[in-house]
């Protein structure tokens, strides 16, 4: 406001615009920053809090709106602190994402960072003499990349690495910051996580394809009559990621980005389905499509993973299962053991960095103790009282081979391969005519595995608990076509190349079934790659 005598001239009611705008201002500063003092874990505790901080953002971002001109005149509104506005409001979106699992959000993050982009909100940071602001719009661009490639648009990614890199070379040209090595990781971060897809789908002009790994509507096959399978529903999943050196962006790796999307339904924005000619009444209420609450942590050490299982477990509703993805460096065990007991086969890696003994971490144990810093199987035991569905992605997951089900609850465990063929090539372009082609076939293959696992004499009951649910039910499916089909393929050869799980499936019946075994081969006619499968194992089909 200006000062002076000219402060008298100011109008009354434009007078108390501007205090209203600084009250809103700092209010929503207070609530925002209050946001980082909320447990990361629970589900209740934060929520009333977050509607409090989308209030009063709200409120600020409709005000300035009205009063646009005042605020000009006699705040000096700049429009960079207008963008600062809107990109808050698009990091609470982000984080109510991440807090509610509601993909919805998600769409909601991107309106308001893509209005960022397109009024130019950010563009006269550069004039300014300022590098703080500056950094203030390369986190706006590392944010709105994030968004955008949870909701899968790699168009808009491209472009905003192209800006982000231009962004950075000029902040680096022109301040002699000590940030720019961390900027410029940024920036290969991404562009190792762009190119980690190892198929690429093209139209007939050479576009890309945009795909999805989340649950579509004709994703899961259908539970069909006949089939007797559990009420249980996924309710809530922590996702670990702890590989040394594996491609990820911001906190997210790839692994952790792909398990979280196979984990949530397509976005479906509710109230423009509500709106439409002929739908539903507005008093009616659209069909709920909740998605399974997640955690997703990102090299966390052994207290940490333990506090966010705790807490899931402890809220976790009645009839519903906990989910642990657990894509981790595998931790073997040291020493010989006399004995084989869930601490004597290693596990997987938790971070080290943040668990401290008297002011020192530890690194070097004597051999006759276990890895302090491994998620034991024996770890997880307490938390099989209620149904546990794990999945283990890592070069030890065989350690979880070796559980005993002391409860009688349902518990999986799916293990990934613990070696991969040195000679196995991971890229592939295709026509979207072949891939759609394929999806066809697969959902086929799909419904022919849940026959064969839900008819099976011999199977543990435990997967069938696990069946009513949509989405561990394509996992499941997912899981034996993956194990059937690389025990034809011709250079996966060795017993480490091939996923296991616990209980065991029964072979014959599952992964090993000729009928499962023809549909591969037939897939593989339709792609062109059938040299690359064993074909002797169909002698009597």
């Amino acid at each position: 406001m200006s000062s002076g005598g000219a402060e008298d001239d100011i109008p009354q009611a434009e007078r108390k615009t501007v205090t209203d705008f600084c009250y809103l201002l700092d209010k929503s500063k207070q609530l925002f920053n209050g946001l980082r003092d909320l447990p990361q874990y629970g589900q209740k505790q934060w929520q009333s809090y977050f509607g409090r901080t989308f209030d009063v953002y709200t409120k600020l971002w409709k005000f300035q709106q009205q009063h646009r001109q005042v605020l000009d005149n006699r705040y000096g509104l700049k429009r960079w602190q207008i963008g600062e506005i809107a990109s808050k409001i698009g990091q609470l979106y982000y984080h109510y994402y991440l807090r509610t699992s509601e993909t919805s959000y998600l769409n909601e993050a991107f309106s308001f960072y893509s209005a960022i982009r397109q009024r130019s909100y950010y563009s006269q940071v550069n004039k300014e003499d300022r590098p703080e602001l500056v950094v203030k719009k390369l986190r706006y661009y590392a944010r709105f990349i994030v968004v955008c490639l949870l909701l899968n648009k790699m168009d808009v990614v491209k472009d905003l690495v192209k800006e982000l890199s231009d962004e950075i070379e000029d902040y680096t040209h022109r301040f002699n910051t000590e940030d720019q090595v961390e900027w410029n990781l940024v920036l290969q971060e991404v562009a190792a996580f762009i190119e980690a897809d190892p198929v690429m789908v093209l139209n007939d002009d050479n576009t890309i394809v945009i795909t999805s790994n989340r649950l579509s509507e004709t994703g899961a096959p259908l539970l069909e009559q006949g089939m007797i399978v559990g009420q249980l529903a996924l309710a809530d999943a922590l996702i670990i990621g702890n590989c040394n050196n594996q491609v990820k962006f911001s906190e997210l790796t790839i692994d952790m980005f792909r398990m979280l999307q196979a984990l949530e339904r397509e976005p479906m924005n509710l109230a423009s389905q509500m709106n439409k000619p002929g739908m539903q009444e507005s008093t009616e209420k659209p069909a709920r499509r909740e998605n399974p609450h997640k955690y997703l942590l990102y090299k966390p050490t052994f207290s940490q993973l333990y506090t966010f299982l705790a807490a899931s477990f402890k809220e976790l509703p009645a009839n519903s299962v906990l989910l642990i993805y657990l894509s981790a460096t595998g931790v073997f065990p040291s020493g010989r053991s006399d004995s084989e007991g869930p601490y004597d086969f290693g596990g997987v890696l938790t971070n080290s960095n943040r668990d401290v003994i008297n002011g020192d971490a530890i690194h070097k144990r004597n051999q006759s103790y276990k890895e302090m810093h491994c998620l034991h199987p024996g770890d997880l035991y307490p938390f099989t009282r209620k149904p546990l569905f794990i999945i283990v992605d890592s070069s030890n997951s065989v350690a979880y081979k070796n559980f005993t089900n002391l409860f009688g609850q349902p518990l999986v465990c799916l293990l990934s391969p613990t070696a991969y063929p040195k000679a196995l090539q991971d890229q592939s372009h295709m026509r979207r005519g072949l891939w759609e082609k394929c999806q066809d076939y697969l959902r086929k293959i799909n419904r022919d595995i849940a026959q064969l696992l839900t008819h099976s004499r011999s199977i543990d009951h435990s997967f069938l608990q696990f069946f009513g649910d949509e989405f561990l039910r394509l996992l499941l499916t997912r899981f034996i076509f993956c194990s059937a089909t690389m025990r034809m393929h011709k250079i996966f050869r060795e017993t480490r190349n091939y996923p296991e799980s616990y209980p065991q499936l029964p072979r014959d019946e599952t992964v090993e079934n000729p009928h499962l075994q023809k549909h591969i081969l037939e897939l593989a006619s339709i792609l062109d790659v059938r040299n690359v499968f064993l074909e002797n194992t169909l002698d009597d089909y």
